[in-house]
């Protein structure tokens, strides 16, 4: 892309009066790098991921409020996680941190597993046992 065609559009950067660094070419092809304010087909794929990544988060807080789910799975998901990632954090395999979304295992978790979850959500072993952000609807 020219240095004349990186895109200006109107998002959400520009709302935050942030810019995006992008490469382009100058006059002489080299490149260069240039500030940009958006690029629709950008904005409309991210505003689609955080609408996702909101629904999947609400989603998890049903299931903890209904039972189904421990708390770990809500701030998995509220901190924008996926199961390896947050295994990488605490130091477990995924399939370990996937038994602790069952209410009866997280129960029984040691005050020092709670701690590593906590840690890696950055809340208290207080809040991650009782999240109190999870309005109810």
């Amino acid at each position: 892309m020219k240095k004349n065609e990186v895109p200006q559009d109107k998002s959400f950067l520009e709302k935050n009066n942030m810019r995006e660094l992008c490469y382009a070419t100058d006059e002489d092809g080299n490149y260069t790098t240039k500030l940009s304010s958006g690029w629709d087909p950008k904005t409309a794929a991210l505003e689609k991921a955080l609408e996702r990544i909101d629904r999947r988060t609400a989603e998890a807080a049903e299931r903890v409020r209904n039972g189904i789910s421990s708390p770990i799975e809500y701030y998995m998901e509220r901190n924008r996680m996926d199961l390896s990632v947050l295994a990488s954090y605490v130091g477990m395999w995924e399939w370990r941190v996937k038994r602790h979304f069952k209410p009866a295992r997280f129960n029984k978790l040691s005050a020092k597993m709670l701690q590593k979850y906590a840690d890696a959500f950055s809340v208290s072993v207080k809040e991650l046992k009782n999240p109190s952000d999870i309005e109810r609807k």
